[in-house]
């Protein structure tokens, strides 16, 4: 009596390549299109001291800092130092009667 083995193996293991392949096609492409992403984020907050850490443009930082300041009641952001990604600003009050101070080449848009 003979036994005639089929062999599978061929058409399992290119599916399971394709599957591999397509794997390995999303792992190398994710951080192409999530590098291209730019990031900002209130790093800390103490008193009246913001520290933002950003890959963005200096005009999209002032920007997320004005919104900052303004959602805690200032009246605006003051650009104080730049570090790496590392921004530091001052939010001012109406009362101080102090001047904000835009990163430089930015301006500050005017409220909504």
């Amino acid at each position: 009596m003979r036994v005639l083995y089929k062999t599978v193996y061929p058409t399992v293991s290119r599916s399971i390549m394709g599957l591999f392949m397509k794997r390995i096609v999303l792992i190398v492409v994710t951080p192409l299109v999530l590098s291209a992403c730019a990031s900002t984020e209130l790093t800390m907050s103490l008193g009246n001291m913001r520290l933002i850490n950003s890959s963005a443009n200096p005009q999209q930082v002032m920007d997320f800092a004005n919104k900052v300041c303004k959602d805690d009641f200032y009246m605006g952001a003051s650009f104080i130092s730049k570090a790496g990604k590392d921004y530091r600003f001052k939010c001012v009050r109406a009362d101080e009667n102090e001047a904000l101070v835009p990163i430089p080449t930015t301006k500050i848009n005017p409220s909504k």
